[in-house]
């Protein structure tokens, strides 16, 4: 369940060691942000270290972009709603059988978890897709893949910013948008992404919310950082 401020701020915790992942934590309310686990770090520290975050008080974004037979992805998505995340996510790639499961197995458990599908990764441009067979740009493919994610029963997707507000003109604003790729202004490099936008213009393009990684973990001061960044959203910045 999103907290009661429902930070629009999901920090990626890209650490290789739990005891970094947990240092970030401690000094950050779970009402200052969300948190995203992903494939490095869960594999490491595990589930237990989301249960861990879960009992704090932090939404958790578990995204290990679940993509395999339905049956598979339908008992994973059943663990992941058992830590009690906030969100989970499976690659819209796997087609709508899978997607399907994933939501039949949600609707099972009946819990609060969302369940979102990833499209086209952020890293990637039109000469990726060219080499993987697929003849259409990025936003293209975001699209279509967003339309199988909507006719599947999920909640939203994960998508570049640039495609943020189609999506939310064409399914309407519940159904979410899981933007990463967020540089904000002050930041001096993309690292691996390259469809990127600031915090603002995210926000502003129709995003629902702001996975941020490295532009926080990797400060100098990871918190302060993210209050910088809650500010220039025009979020409550009170570290309590």
């Amino acid at each position: 369940m999103a907290n009661q401020l429902d930070s629009k701020i999901v920090v990626a915790l890209d650490y290789a060691d739990e005891e970094l992942a947990l240092d970030f934590t401690r000094r950050v309310s779970p009402l200052l942000c969300k948190l995203k686990i992903g494939k490095e770090l869960f594999t490491r520290a595990g589930p237990q270290l989301v249960r861990r975050l879960v009992d704090q008080g932090f939404d958790v974004f578990l995204d290990l972009k679940f993509h395999d037979i339905p049956a598979t992805v339908a008992g994973a998505i059943a663990a992941s709603a058992d830590l009690g995340v906030w969100m989970v996510n499976v690659h819209c790639l796997g087609g709508s059988r899978m997607l399907e499961a994933a939501r039949s197995s949600l609707d099972r458990h009946g819990g609060p978890t969302l369940l979102t599908g990833v499209t086209v990764l952020t890293s990637m441009q039109k000469e990726d897709l060219i080499e993987l067979g697929i003849d259409q740009s990025p936003q293209d493919l975001v699209f279509r893949l967003a339309s199988l994610a909507a006719t599947s029963g999920l909640d939203g997707i994960v998508c570049s910013g640039q495609e943020a507000g189609a999506i939310k003109q064409h399914f309407g604003n519940a159904f979410l948008r899981i933007t990463p790729g967020i540089r904000p202004a002050s930041y001096g490099s993309s690292d691996d992404q390259r469809r990127i936008l600031t915090p603002g213009e995210a926000l502003a393009g129709g995003s629902s919310y702001l996975v941020v990684g490295r532009p926080v973990t990797g400060a100098r001061d990871p918190a302060e950082s993210l209050l910088a960044i809650k500010k220039e959203i025009g979020e409550d910045s009170d570290r309590d």
